[in-house]
């Protein structure tokens, strides 16, 4: 008897427990949608010179990174990280495919060409996008992306000053996450498939 209450007790405890979990993923969803991080659809080029949008990515997951070619340092270790996660992703075959992609916030700098060059030492799936300065800043507004160009230098050259952020995106368009410089690639790929083993696709 006292086995049999305590195994009711235990399955109570898990019930609610489970509950809880769907009450919390549903008001994150929500304040996710609320937030509106990436609700807005953008209009940029691929290396190919290919009009792009959000709608062309609907249906996969994406994990996205805003930065340029000319950065130093961060937005190649960026960059590397990035690649990382999708490869530790790719070894689970069960797991849905990641698509990564590559906006710059130096549009003067990154065109198309650019773009290719220097993508070939990441991820062989990166995708690379580019436009013109008022499409480039409406993409990064739509996910809040600070971006400031910095003064230049005698020989005209210059950095960007932007946010270091790599955002998930689901295959609804919904920002799910976003992650910061101090998150390893393990973390990274961890926390996608966490959200991965969560989603529940929005209704039609």
């Amino acid at each position: 008897v006292a086995g049999a209450v305590a195994g009711a007790a235990a399955a109570g405890w898990l019930y609610v427990r489970h509950q809880k979990e769907r009450r919390q993923r549903s008001r994150r969803l929500r304040d996710l949608r609320a937030l509106a991080l990436g609700q807005g659809d953008f209009q940029l080029r691929d290396t190919a010179g290919t009009a792009r949008s959000k709608a062309d990515f609907l249906g996969r997951w994406v994990l996205l990174y805003f930065g340029f070619t000319h950065c130093p340092d961060v937005c190649p270790e960026e960059l590397e990280k990035l690649s990382r996660a999708v490869e530790l992703l790719e070894r689970d075959p069960a797991l849905p495919p990641v698509q990564p992609l590559f906006v710059t916030v130096d549009p003067e700098r990154d065109d198309e060409a650019a773009l290719a060059r220097y993508l070939r030492d990441f991820h062989p799936r990166l995708v690379g996008l580019t436009g013109t300065p008022e499409q480039v800043r409406a993409a990064a507004a739509a996910f809040r992306v600070y971006v400031s160009a910095g003064p230049r230098d005698a020989d005209g050259d210059y950095v960007v000053d932007h946010s270091v952020l790599t955002f998930l995106v689901d295959p609804d368009g919904l920002f799910r996450d976003c992650y910061s410089r101090s998150r390893t690639a393990e973390e990274v790929a961890r926390s996608v498939r966490g959200h991965m083993d969560t989603y529940e696709p929005l209704p039609l």
